[in-house]
């Protein structure tokens, strides 16, 4: 269980320097392609933790060996996986938005 979280937690940290980014850019009024697409850079970023939470731990977390030896994988190492990074992704957008970026915007 502590692979599935430090994975996903790793992934959110990683993707949350550039949504922070974003978010700043757009407070400042800088003006980007597209307008403020912050909804959509909020669902990337969700689906991308959830995304990789679940494949890294699928990958990292094999099954008991038990009698064969010899470590298995299933649907189950990749659902653990998806299930710890829900709150990670969530923890991580918290941090963004209602942490990093009153600190840096000052305010």
């Amino acid at each position: 269980m502590v692979r599935a979280v430090l994975s996903s937690g790793l992934v959110a940290v990683v993707l949350g320097i550039p949504l922070l980014a974003y978010d700043v850019a757009i407070a400042r009024g800088v003006d980007l392609p597209g307008g403020d697409l912050t909804t959509l850079a909020v669902a990337l970023y969700v689906a991308a933790v959830l995304a990789a939470g679940t494949i890294i731990t699928y990958l990292v977390v094999p099954q008991p060996t038990g009698a064969g030896g010899r470590p298995r994988r299933s649907a189950w190492s990749g659902a653990l996986g998806f299930f710890a990074a829900l709150p990670i992704a969530y923890i991580g957008l918290v941090l963004v938005s209602q942490v990093l970026e009153p600190l840096i915007l000052g305010g």
